[in-house]
């Protein structure tokens, strides 16, 4: 009973994992600091949002490999491994799991992978808890000594993506006790899509206000467009995510047609029963390949839908001046995404497609944030010009 119970009181992982993280992102905010010290304070929140939502990218395609070299159980605890803080202080632990399962959940490298990919959370975390208590001080500061500096985002979008993060990092500890779970895995993903959002809208904001410039003025389809396309590009990624987290891309190993068939055999319902563990449907019976098939031709059926939208909306927004780049960027990705989810079919799914093909739907939803950022409607006659304080006014606090 003693050693249960100090087990269960052992904060010693939580503690250096934290301080792991906060070291982590020492560097990147000095760097930051350093570099825009003569900036204002809107310029070096910019300049350090770019960089946390630049890091938070490279988490989420480690996550991404993570998953696909099946090392979301290397360290099966949480948050340490084993209760050390590293994999160092569980090399006996992690020695006798692998002897008995060479090839199994547990082995030195895939507990490497898996606490490297925690340290690099903590360190997006440290960086996340930096915006928002440096954004609120500088808020202060500004409503104090009024400047004519670009006024400081409001502090309520850095505060609702530290509590996002919060509920992301809760996410990733039931990703590992609840041995991947594929609707746990799958929302753990679509956390790390959303968290991106938030960090490219104040990127956005905050780019806008430095050049005391607005959004772009387009017409009500345009936006539509827009919005369509990112609705669409969401409910794919989820789709992805369930492909993923269930493996079921082998389901079908060619193209156009799944198992020599344009409608092979498939059970939806089982399929897409969002609560079972995984391998597993609700009912605690091995789920049936039919249903792997289900989520895997859901996927595909649905990824030429979003395909055809995001090259209608890559060609409407090259006669946008203000959009051209992020048309440029829409109509590569795509392709991208094209090219390695064709490439985890034929070639039976490998990595690189698969990690580059999670970095793509990623890279995809950041772009539509940035477009629908960058964009508005025209209401009630001529646009307004642009002014400093505009940039963050009621209108325009979302995409």
């Amino acid at each position: 009973m003693d050693v249960q119970t100090q087990a269960l009181y052992d904060f010693e992982p939580v503690a250096l994992l934290l301080l792991g993280g906060a070291l982590l992102a020492l560097g990147p905010v000095l760097w930051v600091w350093r570099r825009n010290a003569g900036a204002g304070a809107a310029r070096r929140l910019h300049a350090l949002t770019v960089l946390t939502l630049f890091l938070t990218f490279d988490l989420t395609l480690f996550g991404a490999f993570t998953r696909l070299t099946d090392s979301g159980l290397g360290c099966p605890d949480w948050p340490g491994c084993y209760g050390n803080a590293s994999p160092l202080g569980a090399r006996h632990e992690i020695a006798m799991a692998q002897s008995a399962q060479p090839t199994g959940p547990v082995t030195h490298a895939k507990a490497w992978i898996e606490m490297v990919h925690r340290y690099l959370a903590t360190g997006v975390g440290a960086l996340i808890v930096t915006l928002a208590l440096a954004t609120w001080w500088a808020r202060r500061q500004q409503r104090l000594h009024p400047g004519g500096e670009p006024q400081v985002l409001s502090p309520l979008w850095p505060a609702a993506t530290l509590v996002w993060v919060c509920l992301q990092g809760a996410f990733g500890a039931f990703t590992v006790t609840w041995k991947l779970f594929p609707a746990i895995v799958t929302l753990h993903l679509m956390g790390a899509i959303v968290l991106l959002m938030l960090l490219c809208i104040q990127a956005v904001r905050y780019q806008q206000a430095a050049a005391a410039r607005r959004p772009a003025v387009v017409s009500s389809s345009m936006r539509g467009w827009l919005w369509l396309g990112m609705g669409l590009l969401v409910v794919q990624i989820a789709f992805g995510g369930w492909v993923s987290t269930n493996y079921a891309v082998l389901a079908c190993t060619e193209f156009p047609k799944c198992q020599g068939s344009w409608w092979p055999a498939m059970n939806f319902a089982q399929g897409f029963q969002p609560w079972r563990h995984l391998g597993m449907d609700s009912a605690g019976a091995p789920i049936e390949f039919a249903s792997l098939t289900a989520i895997h031709y859901t996927h595909r059926l649905m990824a030429y839908a979003v395909f055809a939208v995001l090259i209608v909306l890559f060609l409407k927004l090259r006669h946008v001046p203000a959009l051209r780049t992020q048309a440029r960027w829409l109509g590569g990705l795509a392709l991208l995404q094209l090219a390695t989810g064709l490439g985890n079919v034929l070639l039976g799914w490998p990595l690189a497609a698969a990690v580059l093909h999670t970095g793509g739907a990623a890279a995809l939803a950041t772009v539509m944030t940035w477009a629908l950022c960058e964009s508005r409607l025209q209401l009630g006659g001529l646009p307004q010009a642009p002014t400093r304080r505009a940039a963050f006014g009621p209108q325009e606090a979302r995409p």
